[in-house]
């Protein structure tokens, strides 16, 4: 009987990730601060004042990065914010 011999072959795979995505929320004329707040904290369960911080920076600058987190992720944060009435986009975060 002849041995048998068992070959292993070791990959390494280089798992590249993507990179994060900017999720952008732009000011409206609709929607009341209030509202903004509220919604902030829904979706990302932001503190009351984390979100008011946000929902100033929409207000008066025109618009405000709320998060920045994985494509998937973004993609879902940004429907929610639609979904609630507000506009967003998302955008890849440069490095």
């Amino acid at each position: 009987m002849t041995p048998h011999e068992s070959t292993q072959v070791e990959t390494a795979e280089k798992v590249e990730h993507d990179r994060l995505w900017n999720v952008i929320v732009w000011d409206d004329p609709i929607n009341l601060m209030t509202y903004v707040v509220y919604v902030f904290q829904k979706i990302f369960g932001y503190s009351t004042q984390l979100a008011t911080k946000l929902m100033k920076e929409v207000h008066e600058s025109g618009k405000s990065l709320v998060a920045t987190e994985e494509r998937e992720q973004a993609e879902l944060h940004v429907s929610q914010l639609h979904q609630y009435g507000l506009q967003a986009t998302m955008e890849r975060q440069e490095y």
